[in-house]
């Protein structure tokens, strides 16, 4: 937990995956993105992890709500509308998620799919404020909702083998948050 808050301290670059400009070209793109940015990779695992501790339905609704918001989000952001404090929201997700996935008993459905949705549009929005307006912009989309619900079953796989060792979870809720409030404090 230490060592993961001391590595993303030490590596502000890694800790904002929205730099915009150039970069962002067709599906292999918006597939890396989600892979190579900290804050997406840790909150779209988390996403996953909270789907598989609420159990049931959510297993499937909360990943449907955040990529559905997600997708929501590109489009304001492909539009040229930006969130107010996009990358705070971003922090703040990664803060809110780990201790989603950190608490004893996991929240209600409708709070789950509350916030994951509420959270999907920050980080959908950071993806549509960059997609070019091209073919490969589209691919791009499709490129990092893929590699989004992937990372989602990774992290429902991860917290149903994980189910006999709770303070496992738990741990990995708490360093989720700790990176958020590094990212959160970087902002300032």
């Amino acid at each position: 937990m230490t060592i993961l808050s001391a590595l993303a301290v030490l590596t502000p670059s890694l800790a904002f995956a929205h730099p915009g400009g150039d970069h962002v070209h067709g599906f292999l793109a918006g597939v890396e993105h989600p892979l190579f940015g900290i804050d997406h990779l840790l909150a779209m695992v988390a996403v996953g992890m909270i789907a598989a501790r609420t159990g049931g339905r959510a297993v499937v609704l909360v990943p449907l709500f955040f990529v559905s918001a997600m997708v929501a989000g590109a489009l304001f952001g492909a539009a040229g509308l930006g969130l107010p404090s996009l990358e705070t929201g971003i922090a703040l997700s990664l803060v809110v998620f780990g201790a989603m996935v950190g608490l004893a008993k996991p929240l209600p459905l409708a709070v789950a799919v509350s916030l994951t949705a509420l959270f999907g549009l920050f980080h959908g929005n950071a993806h549509g404020l960059e997609i070019p307006e091209s073919d490969s912009g589209l691919a791009y989309a499709v490129g990092f909702v893929l590699a989004t619900s992937v990372l989602h079953a990774m992290g429902v796989l991860s917290a149903t083998k994980l189910a006999g060792w709770p303070g496992a979870i738990r741990t990995a809720g708490v360093a989720t948050s700790m990176v958020g409030m590094v990212m959160a404090a970087q902002l300032v």
